[in-house]
C-alpha cells in the first residue's frame, strides 16, 4: 500500500473522508486501498490525473518519487495554462524539497519560470502551517 495508504489511514482515523482514484490495471493487481470512503477506478493514468484534478480543491505535494513529481508538475502547468486556478503547495517535510526549491529558483533566475509561478510562499512546513493557510480563505489564491 505504501505511503499513500499511510496518509489515507491517518485521514480515515481522524474521521475524514478519502477518495481514491486508481487505474484498472493497478486495481486488478490489488494495489488499491480498500478502506477508502470512495474508490474511482479509471482506464488510464491520464484519466486518473484528470479525475484527481476534478476532485481537488488544491494540490499538495508530499515527499515522493517520479510519479508524485510528474503529477504535481502537470497540475502546476495546467494552472499556468489557465486550465484551473487551484493552488499548489509543497509540504516540505524534513527539508525534502529544499533541493527542488533551489532548482526552481535557478529556473526563475535563468528566465524559464516567472517568480509569480513559484514563490517561496508555495512551500510550507510544518503541516499545520499549510492546513491553516488552506483553511484561511478556502484558499484558491496561489
Amino acid at each position: 500500500m505504501g505511503h499513500h495508504g499511510v496518509l489515507a489511514d491517518a485521514v480515515l482515523a481522524a474521521g475524514g473522508r478519502v477518495t481514491g482514484v486508481i487505474t484498472e490495471t493497478l486495481a486488478d493487481h490489488e494495489i488499491a486501498h480498500r478502506r477508502v470512503t470512495r474508490l474511482d477506478v479509471v482506464a488510464t493514468m491520464h484519466a486518473r490525473k484528470h479525475r484527481m484534478a476534478e476532485l481537488s480543491d488544491a494540490f499538495i505535494m508530499l515527499p515522493g518519487g517520479f510519479g508524485t513529481f510528474e503529477e504535481f508538475m502537470e497540475a502546476v502547468t495546467w494552472r499556468q495554462l489557465g486550465i484551473h486556478t487551484k493552488s499548489q503547495w509543497h509540504l516540505n517535510v524534513d527539508g525534502f524539497f529544499d533541493d527542488l526549491l533551489a532548482f526552481t529558483r535557478h529556473a526563475v533566475d535563468s528566465g524559464f519560470i516567472t517568480g509569480a509561478q513559484c514563490g517561496p510562499d508555495r512551500c510550507r512546513r510544518p503541516p499545520d502551517a499549510l492546513l491553516d493557510r488552506l483553511g484561511a480563505a478556502g484558499d484558491n489564491s496561489g
